[in-house]
């Protein structure tokens, strides 16, 4: 098994900050957040990422900017004894989703306050059973394109972390995003696309979690799309 490489150094383009928070949530922040916060260890320590949890979880699942937190904790609150890594920079997304947290007295998740590039060097692997990112930013302009989450890097690395036969699973209601995602993923030796059948792809999975964001979309006329991946088995 390969060791995990140092975390590389990259930009951060989008807000890490909206609106002033809410009494409330800024307790949220100062009192429960230090309590599941995940701090990975120096470059030349180990990390044990089903020892972030006690006891330690069947499976780990990771989903990358959880925006609100409905969906991750949705699904932890469904299934407490898989632990949850979410990942996420922006402060008012993290407080809510640690609402959510803290109302579902969950146990099973670990959240990490920045971008997600930061932690998937750190895991070993085959680590992880499944990956969510939904609706991601998009990044619409062409020069900005390179700024898109699936892009190969990014990819390879999901690829490295996820175990034989783990799912990832990317929503998004930019078609431009959507081609981008299918483009990339599909040319990937490591990722099978599970869709057989338009309706796979126009319907949510069966244990979907409604998110602000995509209820956002629907208002708005702009139909999601819901892409499923399989990794493939290892040599």
């Amino acid at each position: 098994m390969s060791k995990p490489t140092a975390a590389p150094r990259f930009d951060w383009h989008g807000r890490r900050q909206g609106r002033k928070l809410r009494v409330g949530r800024k307790r949220l922040v100062e009192e429960l957040l230090p309590q599941i916060r995940l701090t990975l260890p120096s470059d030349d320590q180990p990390f044990d990422p089903r020892g972030q949890f006690s006891p330690p979880p069947l499976e780990l699942w990771l989903e990358i900017g959880f925006g609100a937190g409905e969906h991750l904790a949705g699904q932890a609150a469904r299934h407490r004894d898989i632990g949850f890594f979410g990942c996420e920079v922006f402060l008012n997304g993290l407080a809510s989703a640690l609402a959510h947290i803290d109302r579902e007295k969950l146990t099973n998740v670990r959240v990490l306050h920045e971008d997600a590039r930061g932690l998937l060097p750190r895991l070993p692997d085959a680590s992880v059973q499944r990956i969510y990112l939904l609706f991601p930013d998009p990044w619409p302009k062409r020069r900005h394109r390179e700024r898109r989450f699936t892009g190969r890097a990014n990819l390879d690395a999901l690829a490295r972390v996820m175990a034989d036969g783990a799912e990832l699973r990317i929503a998004s209601d930019d078609m431009g995003y959507i081609r981008w995602t299918l483009e990339n993923s599909r040319l990937h030796p490591d990722l099978a696309w599970l869709a057989r059948r338009p309706q796979d792809w126009r319907q949510p999975p069966a244990d979907w979690i409604p998110t602000r964001y995509q209820e956002k979309a629907i208002k708005a006329g702009r139909n999601p799309i819901y892409l499923a991946f399989r990794r493939r088995p290892r040599a």
